[in-house]
């Protein structure tokens, strides 16, 4: 049997890469697993080896020991990987397959799943609706920046690419598949972009940006990205985005020299729940200043998407409200001015196929738009030390050596 490496949460600010055990068509005890989960078995599940799995802003909350995650979870959510073994209940899915994994974890069975919603699956997590590999309190479904990872109900959660060596040959932007692509596609519909569109997205990491990739794609007239940092501002800019700086005081003065009124059609959220003050206020946390901002930019009658992660535990939030994932939100502005707001997680199956088309077809650059940087799995703990410093850069882990030179 090979053994199998994988990075795990060691305290806040510790990642480190270590053994554990190699999957099984059974789920163990270990750290974060759910005890209702210990024991579940899978036989609809396949063995997957990791070809890439990608370190992710949410993954870095946890890392920061700004959730209750357990130490010894082992992390990593956004997986891309090939077929080695499958469950006696696995019918489509074949071993050799290469394909992107869906951050979301469900079943195909449940109400939710049949209606689309499988970021709320109702029989993956014991505890609330909705799962995702290596993340707190998801069911403790094993993390995918390893080796091997097991992917459950394979049939319905793989989305297997067509051709191996074209996708390969793209595996850099197609590993964005498996969650900030969609994620941020996800932020730019819901929020109503569409042809002609005025967006404004609060946050240019990773999740920010392929959330303007995907205001471009949907034929939006002007895509403005706003951040603290000018390494991501300039990244923003290098296809093609608006940008503005809210350590300069509010976004309405920058968003109306750009377009000639103080608003926009459409806003995203692509912070979350460690947001940071405007202007002088910009070195200090302030959580709720995004979401508010956001209802005064966004003209009336438009839509706030959020693929921004919010929690309902932060032992580091700023006051008691906070760590409770309770924030000071303006809500008569937007009642008073007709708007909508999405939040949750993405769910991924909705928009992996499409957007896998499009990449495959030469339409978008997600990889370029993000900086995708190809790291190997040991030096995951650099990469995670990195990326919490603020670089304009989106780390892929790549245990087995598989992703072709750029």
């Amino acid at each position: 049997m090979a053994g199998n490496r994988a990075v795990t949460y060691r305290g806040p600010g510790k990642v480190e890469v270590g053994e554990i055990p190699y999957p099984t068509f059974e789920l163990q005890d270990g750290p974060g697993v759910n005890p209702a989960n210990v024991g579940r078995q899978l036989p609809h599940a396949a063995i997957l080896k990791v070809v890439t799995s990608n370190i992710c802003g949410s993954d870095q909350h946890m890392v920061r020991g700004r959730t209750t995650a357990p130490e010894g979870l082992v992390l990593g959510h956004e997986i891309t990987g090939e077929v080695v073994e499958t469950g006696p209940g696995v019918e489509f899915i074949k071993k050799g397959d290469l394909c992107s994994v869906p951050f979301n974890i469900a079943c195909g069975r449940c109400r939710n799943c049949k209606e689309g919603k499988t970021g709320i699956c109702l029989n993956v997590n014991p505890d609330r609706p909705g799962s995702a590999y290596g993340y707190v309190d998801m069911g403790g479904w094993v993390g995918g920046q390893a080796d091997y990872v097991l992917v459950p109900y394979a049939d319905w959660n793989l989305l297997p690419f067509p051709d191996r060596d074209q996708a390969l040959e793209k595996i850099r932007d197609l590993t964005m598949l498996s969650d900030i692509f969609p994620t941020g596609f996800h932020g730019a519909v819901t929020a109503g972009v569409k042809p002609g569109s005025t967006v404004y997205i609060a946050g240019a990491g990773p999740v920010g940006l392929a959330a303007a990739v995907g205001a471009q794609l949907l034929g939006a007239a002007a895509v403005i990205v706003a951040d603290l940092d000018e390494r991501r501002l300039e990244q923003a800019r290098s296809f093609g985005c608006e940008t503005v700086d809210v350590s300069k005081g509010d976004p309405k003065d920058q968003i109306e020299s750009i377009l000639g009124v103080p608003e926009v059609d459409c806003g995203v959220d692509a912070v979350g729940f460690e947001a940071r003050g405007h202007g002088d206020g910009s070195s200090s946390e302030a959580p709720a200043t995004v979401l508010n901002s956001l209802m005064e930019i966004t003209a009336a009658g438009g839509a706030l998407g959020i693929p921004g992660l919010y929690v309902t535990g932060d032992p580091g939030g700023v006051d008691e409200a906070a760590k409770k994932g309770s924030l000071s939100l303006s809500l008569g502005t937007g009642w008073a001015k007709s708007l909508s707001f999405t939040t949750g997680q993405c769910p991924v199956m909705r928009y992996n196929r499409q957007l896998m088309t499009a990449i495959l077809h030469d339409k978008v650059q997600i990889a370029k738009a993000v900086n995708a940087t190809v790291i190997p799995l040991e030096d995951a703990p650099r990469g995670y030390a990195e990326f919490d410093s603020g670089v304009a850069q989106k780390f892929i882990l790549d245990p087995h050596g598989m992703v072709p030179a750029a």
